[in-house]
């Protein structure tokens, strides 16, 4: 390992999504992403997204990219990885 490294693990979970930096959870949050279908941008992502399910306009959708441990939307995913690691700043 060099001198500037991180070591980060991810756990995609159908539920929930845990991110580790350094031995210690930096993020804990719902698998689910909500996205603008008309312009591509995320609007929310985690709880705030869980929290928005069955009460969007029908030009946001919530995504829970994960099925039976699966990842089944692999766009929405990664958009939600990104982002994940985006707000746990590692």
């Amino acid at each position: 390992m060099g001198l500037f490294t991180r070591e980060m693990a991810i756990d995609l979970g159908t539920s929930n999504t845990v991110i580790v930096a350094s031995g210690k959870i930096v993020l804990d949050e719902p698998s689910v992403i909500a996205i603008n279908v008309k312009t591509g941008k995320i609007e929310a992502i985690g709880t705030e997204a869980k929290r928005m399910i069955g009460k969007t306009p029908p030009h946001i959708q919530t995504i829970q990219p994960l099925k039976n441990g699966v990842i089944a939307d692999f766009h929405a995913a990664e958009l939600m990885i990104r982002s994940f690691i985006a707000k746990a700043d590692v």
